[in-house]
């Protein structure tokens, strides 16, 4: 009995010990209660600097850049170079450079970056206690942060700070010994300019928000310079564009891109005066950073679209006669699908120039970003009332694609007979016979039924209709066409000529001539002249008819109203 209770005991202890597993796995995982902080871990902290008085708060992120500054401000590069990390100096170099690095990182870090006091962090532990449940960093301690990233042309270098810890020392926030190895270059690149240095010590002051005096009096020079360059630019296109010929290529070019160049020398002279010159600080570059290289890519981007757009009209202009002509089928498609090219190219620069502006300007990291944020609501808004703009775009590909109406075609839209000429992004230009211009939209003209007169074959038949008394000699009326049919040169397929009666009323019947011209600028001029041979004819049958019963031609309600026209007149 006794043997039988001992294994009883080692079975209820085996059974406790599995109940215990998972609970002792899940401890171990915790972070129990005065844990080792999450740091770097280093050697020494900057043995080789003596700063005296009171020593920097240097235990929260937020704490380490405000006393950083503070110090600054005050000029005390001794107490801020303790802020540094300079592990990877000497201790004779930290205290011959380490005044210097301060003085290069806090003109960085005022000029250069714009710094989300509101986002820094002000525990030790750099918790971010605002981020939302679904980011996977939210409640994580956290012993580096990156304020910004500064492009240096062939790399993109961080300005970070790093939470630190000596053996047997308090963790303290610093900035990293990375970006204190990068300031030398970093200043070379977004340090004050010679010019600058060259100033004043009062115009070197602060003057307000985080703008310097000499600030405040060279932003309005620049601007007004830049303009000035700009007027000097459009007013030198203008004086060159009189000396061409309005009908030239260089002419059309040069009409077509004077905007857009003047736009470019505004945009290009401010940033060559902002970049030589000056450097203006944080929240400026911020701003006038992506400003400037977005005016800078839509100048350029137009001065492309439009030039292709010019060169691409005069071609155009210059051979409509020629390619409306029925033989020119091939060059009708060659100017269609031009046209379809260029407006893609115009698609492409401007997505082209979106992505150069949005990668470029380190947008994310700048104030443009929150811009953008802000103007998201109005994006959405201009986006929706610009919907009807994008339809008609896309109609307009369809056209130039699908080819339903090429450039030069003859077609009749809305009761008008019209040569295509231009297909844009949202109207169609069409010349109709009198040279009048018709604009039709684009979305309207894809939606609505047209007749495209040269889509297969530029041949078509010319309907010629005439009112003719019921006792007309249809018969001889029919030979007198086809003797008109033979001696045309402008009418094909001869031997399908005829002349039918369509339709009678009370006082007339309707009789249709049937031709075929070769095209329908042609068959037009055709048509006028068999109406008017047709006329002439009834009218000499007519009369060589004499008085009734014998056959009649024209109307006698037409002819006994011109008798009595003819009589009150006379009276």
């Amino acid at each position: 009995m006794e043997r039988y209770y001992r294994k009883l005991a080692r079975l209820l202890a085996l059974c406790l010990a599995i109940v215990a597993l998972p609970a002792a796995a899940q401890t171990d995982r915790e972070v129990p209660a005065g844990s080792e902080p999450y740091v770097y871990q280093v050697e020494t902290l900057n043995t080789g600097l003596s700063a005296g008085g009171e020593p920097l708060e240097l235990d929260t992120p937020q704490a380490l850049l405000e006393s950083f500054f503070a110090a600054a401000e005050q000029g005390d590069w001794a107490r801020a170079a303790t802020a540094l990390d300079m592990s990877n100096l000497s201790p004779r170099q930290q205290a011959q450079e380490g005044e210097n690095l301060a003085a290069m990182m806090y003109e960085i870090a005022n000029r250069s970056i714009a710094i989300s006091w509101a986002d820094l962090p002000d525990r030790p532990d750099a918790v971010d206690t605002a981020a939302s449940n679904k980011n996977p960093m939210a409640g994580a301690e956290r012993r580096h942060i990156s304020l910004a990233h500064l492009d240096l042309g062939r790399r993109t270098v961080p300005i970070s700070i790093a939470r630190l810890q000596q053996p047997g020392g308090e963790p303290v926030w610093m900035f990293s010994r990375q970006s204190v190895g990068n300031l030398p270059e970093l200043y070379e690149r977004f340090g004050p300019s010679e010019f600058e240095r060259s100033l004043p010590r009062w115009l070197r002051e602060q003057a307000f928000w985080t703008l310097a005096w000499w600030e405040v009096i060279a932003i309005p020079i620049v601007l007004l310079l830049a303009f000035l360059a700009a007027a000097l630019t459009y007013k030198a296109i203008g004086s060159w564009k009189k000396r061409c010929d309005d009908e030239s290529v260089l002419g059309a070019i040069l009409r077509a891109v004077q905007l857009p160049v003047t736009l470019l020398a505004l945009a290009g002279s401010f940033a060559i005066m902002r970049n030589v010159l000056f450097t203006f600080s944080g929240p400026v570059e911020d701003l006038l950073g992506p400003l400037q290289l977005t005016l800078v890519v839509i100048a350029i981007g137009a001065i492309l679209v439009t030039a292709v757009e010019a060169v691409l009209d005069v071609a155009t202009d210059r051979n409509a006669r020629k390619i409306e002509k029925p033989e020119n089928e091939s060059e009708r498609d060659f100017y269609t699908q031009a046209s379809a090219v260029r407006r893609l190219i115009i698609v492409l620069v401007m997505i082209a120039g979106l992505g150069i502006v949005l990668v470029q300007s380190n947008i994310t990291q700048t104030l443009g970003f929150s811009l953008l944020a802000g103007a998201g609501v109005l994006g959405l808004v201009i986006a929706f009332a610009a919907r009807k703009v994008l339809g008609d775009i896309m109609a307009s590909m369809q056209i130039a694609f699908a080819k339903t109406a090429r450039i030069g075609d003859a077609v009749q839209y809305e009761g008008q007979w019209c040569y295509v000429e231009k297909i844009g992004f949202t109207h169609l230009r069409l010349r109709t016979w009198d040279d009048r211009r018709v604009m039709a939209p684009v979305a309207e003209f894809v939606g609505s039924s047209f007749e495209n007169w040269t889509k297969q074959e530029p041949a078509l038949i010319m309907r010629i209709p005439i009112n003719l008394d019921h006792r007309a000699d249809i018969p001889a009326l029919r030979e007198r066409l086809m003797a008109f049919v033979e001696d045309a040169d402008d009418i094909i397929k001869k031997d399908e000529a005829k002349l039918e009666v369509i339709d009678h009323t009370t006082t007339s019947m309707v009789a249709r001539a049937c031709v075929w011209a070769t095209d329908p600028k042609s068959g037009w001029d055709m048509h006028c002249r068999l109406r008017e041979y047709l006329l002439k004819c009834a009218a000499e049958m007519d009369a060589a008819a004499g008085n009734e019963p014998a056959p009649a031609f024209l109307p006698r309600e037409r002819e006994v109203q011109m008798d009595r026209a003819v009589e009150e007149q006379q009276d």
